[in-house]
């Protein structure tokens, strides 16, 4: 078996490589092989250069890749589409809130015939280590509330960013991901459902690091990408095929 570890990261060159060693110090103990792409989404600091440098010497198994054009996103689509090659494929956050040993959670899941394994910060409230600000954890809850009733219904936690896949489901589901930031989770899940894949939730440590670059207006550039993939799914866009969905965009 191979893992694939995606990690996006915009403007991360003062935590990159902490989180870069940690997860090739786990991943270098356990029996299977892996490797780390970074996709490095529009960053204006040195992170793609640390990244290469860790590359070139003691990561050897990691990768960046530049990718100009911003949003998390693009970048975690681009990454599993370009040069993704593992037989599981998973992004997590490179502020490493969910620590990568947290994967082992959800291998077993995988072979139970599960096609998507995701992390969730609210099944289980003691896997919680640090928690958000007050007012992010209502935003959160209320944004979820909405997500459950428009498109996911069932998953309590869409945007946590530690979500694994099949290499099949991940290469299919993601053709069809046109949000290019924050609000993408919301579209991998709706894809993988409309599309008749099986989705488990799983309880995971998190830890709120603070630094993070999710600014409030992302909550409503969310709120509005939410309603295009919901008329998307509507006009069902995601349990065709990919030509079905850029036709239906072509009209809107």
């Amino acid at each position: 078996m191979k893992l694939s570890v995606i990690i996006p990261a915009y403007n991360e060159e003062k935590r990159i490589a902490a989180t870069l060693e940690e997860i090739n110090s786990y991943l270098g103990r356990q029996t299977y092989d892996y490797e780390i792409i970074v996709a490095v989404n529009g960053s204006t600091d040195n992170t793609y250069g640390i990244v290469k440098g860790l590359e070139a010497a003691e990561i050897k198994k990691a990768a960046a890749m530049y990718i100009k054009e911003g949003g998390k996103g693009n970048a975690v689509k681009r990454a599993i589409l370009e040069k993704a090659s593992g037989d599981i494929i998973m992004f997590m956050d490179a502020d490493d809130a969910t620590p990568i040993s947290e994967i082992e959670k959800f291998l077993p899941y995988f072979e139970k015939g599960y096609d998507v394994v995701i992390g969730s910060r609210y099944l289980d409230p003691s896997t919680v280590k640090v928690r958000q600000p007050f007012y992010r954890i209502v935003l959160s809850r209320l944004s979820n509330v909405l997500i459950q009733m428009l498109a996911v219904p069932g998953i309590k936690d869409t945007q946590l960013g530690f979500k694994a896949f099949t290499n099949a489901c991940a290469k299919d589901i993601f053709r069809f991901v046109r949000v290019k930031g924050w609000g993408f989770d919301m579209e991998i899940l709706t894809a993988a459902r409309a599309r008749g894949y099986k989705i488990k939730e799983v309880a995971v440590s998190w830890t709120e690091h603070g630094g993070g670059h999710v600014p409030l207006k992302a909550y409503l550039q969310s709120l509005s990408d939410l309603f295009k993939i919901k008329f998307r799914l509507m006009a069902g866009a995601y349990n065709k095929n990919v030509e079905k969905l850029e036709k239906y965009e072509a009209k809107i």
